[in-house]
């Protein structure tokens, strides 16, 4: 990632899987870019101001400009956070420095 990314991104999200298939879907008011996966890979479709996917075991992340709208996660039923143990965690890192592979 370049300084000038991060520079227009300066904002990190993370989403924590944990061990079962889950849904994501995450708006925000700037600019968001996955980091440190392909996107067709991952099964990830992000747009200028959204991402969603799913996330089994594993991390994503993502950096953003501006601030967080909206987040959801539910698990493979659908049942969305706090309902279920299983549906992935959410870190959100205002001002995060950039680091080897973020």
């Amino acid at each position: 990632m370049s300084a000038e990314t991060t520079d227009t991104l300066p904002h990190l999200i993370t989403i924590v899987g944990r061990g079962v298939p889950s849904n994501y879907e995450i708006t925000v008011e700037g600019k968001i870019e996955l980091i440190g996966a392909d996107p067709l890979e991952e099964a990830t479709v992000v747009t200028d101001h959204a991402a969603e996917g799913a996330v089994d075991i594993g991390v994503m992340r993502f950096r953003f400009s501006g601030q967080m709208a909206n987040v959801q996660v539910g698990d493979w039923n659908g049942v969305p956070a706090p309902d279920s143990p299983s549906t992935p965690g959410v870190h959100i890192d205002y001002g995060a420095p950039a680091r080897d592979g973020t």
